[in-house]
């Protein structure tokens, strides 16, 4: 078997951008891992090395295609990065999720994609710009997280708990009747309840956002309202 192109003057620095980019791309993938996210350390290290290679091939993978052809043929790298843009953003819709009018994954998707540029930019062999890129997303993603930005500081959040016959409720009635009224669902979690009267009930807790004391006192009259609902109440 020939391994000749192990010998070849370019390889050290392939090797030393794949490394590098798995390990800037590792670096954010461990907080999405460590916050349980869907795409987690193994997605961004691959992502971030796929990227890399994808522009490692442009730049190399051609050399000699175009010496045999010199003076007839345009070449242009960039048209490979361009696809892998394009391309890493249907992955990172997959790890969008939207639930009434609560959108959640949008910061991995956006990890996902910056990773890729990290990847395509040590690929391109410009380490400097992919190291500020990575700390400035480490940053964002472990000490931004935990600061809480509000639009308007009059807005408020309370849980709202719903208990509905499991059999007949559907949980999308009650978020319809809240977007209706602006009141903005941020996290919802449920727990199944034991038999009563031989129903199955589900209780729902319902974290909301609003701005008046009576858009929330509307929406819980309305939801008793519905037929499945056994319960509405605030979580004190």
């Amino acid at each position: 078997m020939d391994w000749s192109f192990l010998m070849t003057e370019d390889i050290d620095v392939m090797m030393i951008r794949l490394v590098m980019a798995a390990i800037l791309g590792g670096l954010v993938g461990i907080e999405r891992e460590y916050n349980h996210h869907p795409a987690g350390f193994r997605t961004h290290l691959l992502v971030s090395v796929g990227s890399c290679l994808m522009m490692l091939l442009a730049f190399y993978g051609f050399q000699d295609y175009i010496a045999a052809n010199e003076g007839n043929v345009n070449f242009d790298p960039s048209r490979l990065a361009a696809y892998v843009v394009s391309g890493i953003g249907f992955l990172g819709a997959g790890t969008i999720l939207v639930q009434g009018s609560s959108v959640k994954g949008l910061t991995t998707a956006a990890s996902i994609w910056v990773v890729a540029g990290i990847g395509l930019t040590v690929g391109a062999g410009m380490y400097g710009p992919a190291l500020i890129a990575t700390l400035i997303v480490i940053i964002s993603l472990f000490i931004l997280a935990k600061v809480n930005f509000r639009i308007s500081a009059e807005e408020k959040e309370e849980a709202l708990m719903v208990k509905l016959d499991g059999e007949m409720g559907r949980l999308g009635d009650v978020i319809s009747i809240l977007d209706g009224l602006g009141i903005n669902v941020s996290f919802v979690s449920s727990e199944k309840q034991q038999a009563y009267h031989e129903k199955s009930m589900v209780e729902y807790r319902l974290v909301v956002e609003y701005k008046q004391w009576s858009d929330i006192y509307e929406a819980m009259e309305t939801i008793q309202q519905l037929d499945p609902v056994q319960s509405v109440s605030l979580d004190q």
